[in-house]
């Protein structure tokens, strides 16, 4: 019982984690993309609020594209300043990609000039405006708190399901590629068998053709 207590503790504890980063990007004239991923479940609520420093006309142009692994695209805001904030709801389980492009529009600045990046990035129940929620219904702080905890047992029974599914592709995955190595093993044995055989015919024959055994 404690050990699943405390399964349960790490799971909620994963489940409430929300990402908050802050990093620069330097323009260029072919920059690469600077790409932040996170894991997020089918039909989750995802809010990316990226601030950026810098300003329009300042020789640099930064763009946001918001993808996941099974190729959706979310959005893909240009040219990005000041604060930026996009939600939406996830199409599939797997990695979401929130990546960064700053692209140097005035190459005769120098030093190239760089944009200063706060991301958060908020999924599930962490996402939700729980004061408008709390106002909207009406909504005591305890029962504000027992929402709240509904919403991430109800994630962590999610995650805990996405696992289970996981393992069992896993474990038929890997039962299925011991079939096939039994089945090539006893082939190769089959085929060395035979091939013993056959060199043991034609040395016989051969060795009779010379006359050297009866």
């Amino acid at each position: 019982m404690l050990r699943l207590t405390l399964l349960l503790v790490l799971l909620l504890a994963l489940v409430q984690l929300s990402t908050a980063l802050k990093f620069s990007i330097d323009a260029a004239s072919s920059p690469t993309q600077k790409c932040i991923s996170n894991h997020v479940g089918l039909d989750q609520l995802v809010v990316v609020t990226a601030v950026s420093s810098g300003h329009k006309g300042d020789g640099q142009r930064l763009d946001i594209e918001i993808r996941d692994s099974a190729g959706n695209h979310y959005a893909s805001p240009r040219d990005v300043v000041g604060d930026a904030r996009i939600a939406f709801t996830s199409h599939a389980n797997g990695p979401l990609e929130v990546c960064f492009t700053n692209t140097l529009t005035n190459p005769s600045t120098s030093p190239p000039p760089s944009r200063s990046i706060d991301l958060d990035l908020d999924i599930g129940a962490n996402a939700l405006d729980w004061s408008a929620i709390q106002r909207s219904e009406h909504l005591s702080h305890l029962e504000l708190e027992l929402r709240r905890l509904e919403s991430q047992t109800s994630e962590v029974v999610e995650v805990m399901e996405y696992l289970r599914m996981r393992e069992q592709r896993l474990r038929d995955t890997n039962e299925s590629t011991n079939e096939r190595v039994k089945f090539f093993a006893i082939g190769m044995m089959g085929l060395l068998t035979a091939l013993g055989w056959w060199q043991v015919v034609y040395l016989r024959r051969y060795f009779k053709g010379k006359h050297l055994i009866d």
